[in-house]
């Protein structure tokens, strides 16, 4: 394997490790040459000091779901030394004026009094925050404030083994390093710059300086670098590594694509077939990582399943830009500036009601990986490298071409092309109408998901009070079969003679989930996943495959699908409406009835495990237009 000889190479290396340390270890660390009895002693002092003085946690950081915020990430700067692919873009982006960014004192304020309110571990970030001159100070003062127990880095490790003695000696306590592929070529092609042996360095500094574990953060893309997974976890043998296996997440200009993302199912299926004993270990509270080890190996591996299987429920998680800015959420697009408040002369209690405001509007969770990918959200540089999770939505409301339904209030939109694999965009989406709340029940949590590929127009929300009437119009339909012939053998209709007309059908499909089910689905708490993302895929990709489901359908080429999903919460039900439009010489209201049918067999088989007192019903063709039929729309 390509991993094997850097693995005997780290492993030479940890044959002169005189002591190692934790990362999970409170910041006071000892010194060189300080004995280890000494300063096991100190930091068995210190962490009963903290247990028998631990106040109520601060109501400041507590959101309105009772989760308590006591990690904090605070991005040191926007710049990188690097251009990684799934970060930024090639030409990197527009950068903050330095007038607008933190100051150290202002950094150091902040930090205090978040510490004073309960946060109990601060991650630096960037950007890249070695890059910053006055990293160790600022590391060096937040090891002064009492009752902050780790101080970590995330970090590129360009310059890690430089400055890591210094680091160390400061009171860095952990380090997660960016690391997505053993070969130098291909790290070249990932971050479009030299560094790979400087990276190698880093790892080989921190491992000889202690740290234990030593975390490797790997961004798995398919094509790029998945074939590269069991040498990852291979190293692990050997050396007092985490391999942490993050999944692809979508950020503006990184071109987030659906097919590039290998789920955490996927890696740990590969994973496993090369090592079947593989342990999964108990999680940590607030974790964000699954974890894994192999029996006998020294180190051990994780997975970051943040579009998959989200995090979410135990969250603690708060973030701080360069700017400034304080997020609640990585994907959400609401930020407060801080410093805004910091430099208007605001006091400690005026900073801690608008802290308690922006986290008290934290949501229960995100919207699913295909709504994040749509949002505008700033890219993952100006945010800073890894993982919180929970959704805010769009502002601006955007309207375009297209829509049979005539439905206001869908919530955040899910767009594909005709192969799934097309640059989602951010777009607005209107608020829901009181008259949609009323109708799905209010006081619950509202989940409604709208997918469409379009190759050339997009669709739009009207008011319900716009919708058509559904009334049958148009000559009556043929009492004879089409799809026999003379002698009535099974034979596809011949449309080579008919001229090309837009074709548009709309189909609806209604599941009853029962009490239970409806519940997981509207809280989006099934073990499967996200059931109305999956039933939107579903339903999308049985569009354009129903002439291979249906023997005498003709193929048609769509130039859009749509499918949307409604939660009706009196009926415990999901109403599923499917659209299709073709430009052709034959309809598609085959496509949009196999849309809605396969989107509702979906639904169940996420729900199954659940309740098999799943009902499908009502499975029916809505309108349908053009043609020498004429049009169709029922009552």
């Amino acid at each position: 394997m390509a991993a094997r000889p850097l693995s005997r190479m780290l492993r030479r290396v940890l044959k002169s490790v005189a002591r190692s340390c934790s990362s999970g270890a409170p910041v006071t660390q000892p010194c060189p040459g300080e004995p280890l009895q000494a300063a096991a002693e100190e930091l068995s002092k210190r962490r009963q000091f903290l247990r028998e003085h631990a106040a109520p946690f601060s109501a400041f950081l507590t959101d309105s779901f009772g989760r308590q915020h006591s990690y904090l990430r605070i991005s040191l700067t926007e710049k990188c030394n690097l251009r990684c692919q799934y970060c930024m873009p090639e030409e990197g982006v527009p950068l903050t004026p330095k007038a607008d960014l933190l100051t150290t004192e202002e950094i150091l304020t902040l930090a205090r009094l978040f510490v004073k309110e309960g946060v109990n571990k601060i991650r630096l970030t960037g950007g890249e925050p070695l890059i910053r001159p006055d990293v160790v100070n600022i590391v060096a003062q937040l090891r002064q404030l009492e009752g902050l127990r780790t101080i970590g880095i995330t970090t590129n490790g360009i310059n890690l083994a430089r400055l890591l003695p210094q680091l160390q000696k400061a009171g860095l306590s952990a380090i997660n390093i960016s690391l997505d592929t053993l070969v130098p070529a291909k790290f070249e092609f990932i971050v479009r710059r030299k560094g790979f042996y400087k990276v190698m360095e880093g790892i080989h500094k921190a491992i000889e300086l202690g740290y234990n574990p030593v975390k490797v953060n790997c961004v798995v893309m398919r094509g790029l670098n998945e074939d590269e997974l069991l040498d990852f976890v291979a190293l692990t043998e050997g050396l007092p590594l985490d391999v942490r296996f993050i999944e692809y997440m979508p950020f503006d200009g990184n071109k987030w694509n659906f097919k590039k993302m290998v789920s955490y199912k996927e890696m740990l299926d590969s994973i496993r077939q090369q090592w079947p004993e593989l342990e999964k270990l108990p999680e940590e509270e607030s974790s964000t990582a699954k974890a894994f080890k192999i029996p006998g190996f020294q180190g051990q591996i994780s997975f970051i399943t943040s579009m998959s299987e989200h995090f979410c429920g135990t969250c603690n998680r708060l973030r701080i830009t360069a700017d400034g800015s304080l997020k609640v959420c990585l994907f959400g697009n609401s930020e407060v500036s801080l410093r805004d408040h910091l430099r208007a002369g605001a006091c400690e209690q005026e900073l801690l009601r608008i802290i308690q405001a922006a986290v008290g509007r934290k949501k229960r969770q995100h919207a699913g990986m295909f709504n994040i990918s749509q949002m505008k959200n700033r890219p993952m540089i100006l945010i800073e490298l890894l993982l919180m999770f929970q959704d805010s939505p769009p502002a601006n409301p955007s309207t375009s071409f297209w829509d049979p339904f005539h439905i206001q209030g869908l919530r955040p939109r899910v767009s594909f092309s005709s192969q799934m694999a097309t640059l989602w965009k951010g777009r607005g989406v209107p608020q829901t109408p009181p008259i949609a709340q009323q109708r799905l029940g209010s006081g619950s949590p509202q989940r409604h998901y709208t997918s469409h590929a379009d190759s050339d127009a997009n669709s739009k929300c009207l008011s319900p009070g716009s919708q058509a009437p559904a009334a049958p119009s148009g000559p009556p339909s043929t009492s004879e079969l089409t799809h026999v012939d003379s002698e009535g053998r099974a034979a596809m209709v011949d449309v080579g003679g008919k001229p090309d007309t837009e074709r548009v059908a709309v189909a609806s499909a209604v599941v009853l989930l029962g009490p239970v089910a409806f519940k997981l689905v509207q809280q989006n708490q099934l073990k499967k996943g996200d059931a109305l993302v999956v039933a939107q895929l579903a339903g999308v990709q049985a569009a354009k495959l129903t002439s291979q489901l249906i023997p005498l359908c003709h193929h048609v080429a769509l130039s859009h699908v749509q499918v949307r999903l409604e939660l009706d919460s009196r009926r415990h039900a999901v109403v599923i409406q499917a659209s299709c439009r073709a430009q052709g010489p034959t309809g598609v209201e085959m496509e949009a009835l196999t849309s809605a049918a396969v989107a509702a067999l979906t639904l169940y088989d996420m729900c199954k495990a659940v309740s098999r007192d799943i009902v499908l019903k009502e499975i029916k063709l809505i309108s349908k237009t053009g043609g020498q039929r004429g049009d169709f729309h029922r009552a």
